[in-house]
């Protein structure tokens, strides 16, 4: 049980044997455990200690147990409470569901169940607290990111991002791989009032085509050969917060008339299910293919373009805002070392900004963090690093087979002659010469 050290446990329970047996249970496990036998001193505890795991009886002198999950939370709204309850009905445990509660145990309790109760809520609250650091940390990478060429060559992107992340409408991004389209993304949903919903995303040309139903819509259990449990779709999974379809030119087409449906009647069906399902979910697609070729080619639906482009957001490569090129340097600077500690001249920037760059942010992205990988000193060479065509060594090469003039029109006469059956007058006509000519030149060709 080492993810407890360090951790606060709070026991409210008017019940002193039960306090002491848990105390005594976790002691030596570095789990602080503190205890109260009524619902004011659970409160009052709560105020003074970063409280972890609440250990919460229904029953207390003072009140009913749950009532006090509304303020411990909002005390601190990362603590987990247990609902230990003698009458584990229906009733009580939603009751307590609702007001907060991650998890319930009935009385009698066996002490080794509790431990591993506790174990898990605490191991679930480390996990979204990472999660709240990363979602926190992509929104501001992706907010500082957006501002890189915001007053350059993205002057007219961050201005559609802006007014992207101000209403619901689907958004397509189109531009060349490795321009930021994800990043793009990302920063619509940062933006929003409501960036703290999910931002779940899904690259439609990485799965198989027979895949790709199930990953988005979902399926039941035994709807298919493979499908052993019911699993929930990205749809569902992004309810309430958006989708990301990265790729959506590689989307099937016999997907792509359900998808539209699926944005239209916000509501779908798993794959093998009977039930229909309401999803609230804003939609963000990419791409880098041409779409109007793909739609004069019968490779995407013109309906669902015109449904996802409500908002339309093109990314410029890289080649094409060049001036961009020392801030998006120095972005990747700060957030790859973060100390400073990494030096980029200036003359090493002039020669990243002559570059063509195929493989736009992402390809400047790679090379600048291994030339820091790669350093010697604080100094970092990232132009050393381009793949700048090759020029192939100077061989000597053997000279082409090329018949002189005299072989060619020597095969061009024999091949003449022979077609009119040796008929010298008839061929002389055919290749506008007179018969003595033509003589004359089999004459030379013996």
């Amino acid at each position: 049980m080492s993810g407890l050290a360090g951790k606060v446990l709070l026991v409210v329970d008017d019940d002193r044997f039960f306090c002491d047996l848990v105390r005594s249970y976790f002691a030596g496990r570095d789990l602080h455990v503190l205890s109260a036998q009524t619902m004011a001193e659970g409160e009052r505890l709560g105020r003074q200690e970063r409280i972890d795991v609440v250990l919460l009886d229904q029953h207390l002198p003072d009140g009913d147990g749950v009532d006090l999950c509304p303020t411990l939370l909002e005390i601190n709204d990362l603590a987990k409470i247990v609902f230990i309850t003698a009458y584990p009905s229906f009733d009580n445990v939603l009751a307590a569901l609702r007001r907060g509660v991650c998890d319930y145990l009935a009385k009698p309790i066996e002490i080794e169940e509790l431990g591993m109760v506790v174990e898990k809520v605490i191991r679930t609250q480390e996990l979204e607290r990472v999660e709240r650091i990363q979602t926190f940390k992509n929104r501001q990478e992706s907010r500082e990111y957006m501002l890189i060429g915001a007053e350059g060559g993205l002057r007219e992107v961050a201005e559609l991002v802006r007014l992207s992340a101000g209403h619901d409408a689907s958004v397509l991004i189109t531009g060349e791989t490795g321009t930021g389209k994800n990043v793009v993304a990302r920063a619509i949903h940062a933006l929003r009032e409501k960036d703290s919903m999910p931002f779940v995303g899904i690259n439609c040309a990485a799965l198989p085509e027979n895949l790709i139903e199930s990953e988005l819509f979902g399926h039941e259990k035994g709807a298919f050969t493979g499908a052993v449990a019911t699993r929930k779709g990205i749809f569902e999974m992004a309810d309430g917060g958006t989708l990301f379809l990265d790729e959506i030119g590689d989307l099937p087409l016999h997907l792509q008339a359900k998808l539209l449906g699926v944005l239209d009647d916000k509501q779908l069906m798993r794959i093998g299910g009977q039930t229909v399902r309401k999803v609230d979910v804003r939609i963000i697609a990419a791409t880098n293919i041409d779409m109007r070729q793909a739609i004069r080619e019968k490779r995407f639906r013109e309906d669902l373009y015109y449904r996802l482009a409500l908002m339309k957001i093109h990314l410029p490569p890289l080649r094409e805002r060049r001036q961009d090129i020392p801030e998006l340097c120095r972005f990747f600077l700060r957030t790859t070392t973060r100390d400073g500690s990494v030096n980029l001249e200036d003359e090493e920037v002039g020669r990243l900004m002559a570059y063509n760059w195929p493989g736009n942010v992402r390809g400047l992205k790679n090379v600048v963090e291994r030339s820091i990988i790669l350093r010697r000193g604080s100094a970092i060479h990232p132009s050393r690093l381009l793949e700048l065509p090759a020029v192939a060594p100077l061989q000597e090469v053997a000279a082409p087979s090329i018949d002189s003039l005299f072989e060619v029109e020597k095969r061009h006469i024999l091949s003449v002659l022979d077609h009119c059956r040796d008929n010298h007058s008839q061929a002389a006509r055919l290749l506008g010469i007179s018969r003595s000519t033509l003589l004359r030149k089999l004459s030379q060709f013996s």
